[in-house]
């Protein structure tokens, strides 16, 4: 489920906390005790959960088979400079 874009000001605590709110944690699958991912861009903070195991999985074998017909052998270090959360970043139908 991806909610609308809304904008919501948060108020930080005095160790640099923010909570957020139950609705994006339940939207997102964003669990008490778990992780979630702080990425700086020019506009601002992204916080977004991490990609589980599954979902991940499913995005590696459709890339693999997209590419199969391409002809391009990696070379190792080839994919160094690769963030693989930024490569699957899209949202899954």
């Amino acid at each position: 489920m991806v909610i609308q874009m809304v904008s919501i000001r948060l108020k930080v605590g005095p160790k640099g906390q923010i909570v957020i709110p139950k609705v994006f944690r339940d939207a997102y699958g964003i669990k008490e005790g778990g992780e979630v991912i702080v990425e700086p861009t020019e506009r601002g903070l992204i916080i977004k959960a991490p990609a589980d195991v599954k979902t991940l999985m499913k995005k590696l074998k459709e890339r693999r088979k997209m590419m199969k017909g391409v002809g391009i052998q990696a070379k190792p270090g080839d994919m160094k400079s690769i963030d693989l959360e930024d490569e699957f970043d899209e949202d899954i139908p």
